[in-house]
């Protein structure tokens, strides 16, 4: 049975990783015997209260239907758009039947795979009161540089500056509507927050206790499949 304010789950993965370098998409990528779009999908699945994953895939996708994890109760294929909001949208529609305007949607990105349980819920208790919605993030610790054909121009102040990371959790009616009006209105958001942001509301920031990382360049590689090692470990003692 759903209750009143049920959640559900948006992964946009229609992306090809041009950044990677790779001609396999890099959520296809397999660490520790699972691809890493497996990993992150199992963030989700076992979660009590989380119902259902949609997953936005490109059109031609040839790999996902391949996976014993398509053939999941919880897990639902819509097809993606050219860019992440198409995508995100895509996975709203794929919900207009069964979610109303006041549940939860959290998107996540296909290839953040090592994301804590721990921050999960953490995030989900932190949020599930506001009346819109919010995000992990992280502080920034360096010095920020403002640059001009590879010259600095000046040091950014770094108080009150966060590194945005995923899961990003908002009402299913505010994603849905503040999406629309940026793919309408041809401004272009690289996150859900950004969409939100734009049709005049704010976010909460939820800080991250645990390394979040989302794999980008080839050099992330290693780093996520330390993360996952230690974090098999982790359940394994737990």
């Amino acid at each position: 049975m759903i209750h009143e304010s049920s959640f559900w789950v948006v992964i946009p993965a229609a992306g090809s990783g041009q950044r990677y370098g790779n001609q396999l998409a890099k959520q296809y990528l397999m660490l520790h015997g699972k691809t890493i779009l497996e990993h992150s999908i199992d963030l989700f699945i076992h979660k009590k209260g989380l119902y259902k994953v949609i997953l936005a895939l490109a059109k031609d996708d040839p790999h996902f239907s391949n996976l014993s994890i398509a053939n999941h109760r919880k897990v639902q294929v819509v097809v993606g758009g050219e860019s992440r909001a198409e995508s995100v949208l895509n996975g709203l529609k794929g919900l207009q039947s069964i979610a109303k305007p006041l549940d939860w949607v959290l998107v996540h990105d296909a290839v953040r795979p090592c994301l804590h349980q721990n921050d999960l819920h953490l995030l989900m208790q932190s949020v599930q009161d506001d009346h819109v919605g919010g995000i992990l993030a992280t502080p920034v610790a360096d010095t920020i540089k403002s640059l001009s054909s590879n010259s600095i121009l000046h040091t950014v102040p770094r108080d009150n500056l966060c590194h945005a990371l995923t899961p990003q959790m908002f009402r299913y009616g505010i994603l849905f509507d503040a999406l629309q009006h940026c793919l309408e209105n041809k401004i272009a958001v690289t996150d859900e927050s950004s969409s939100v942001e734009h049709i005049g509301l704010k976010p909460k920031v939820v800080f991250a206790q645990y390394p979040n990382p989302k794999l980008t360049l080839a050099r992330d590689l290693s780093m996520i499949a330390h993360l996952l090692a230690l974090k098999h470990q982790e359940e394994v003692l737990a």
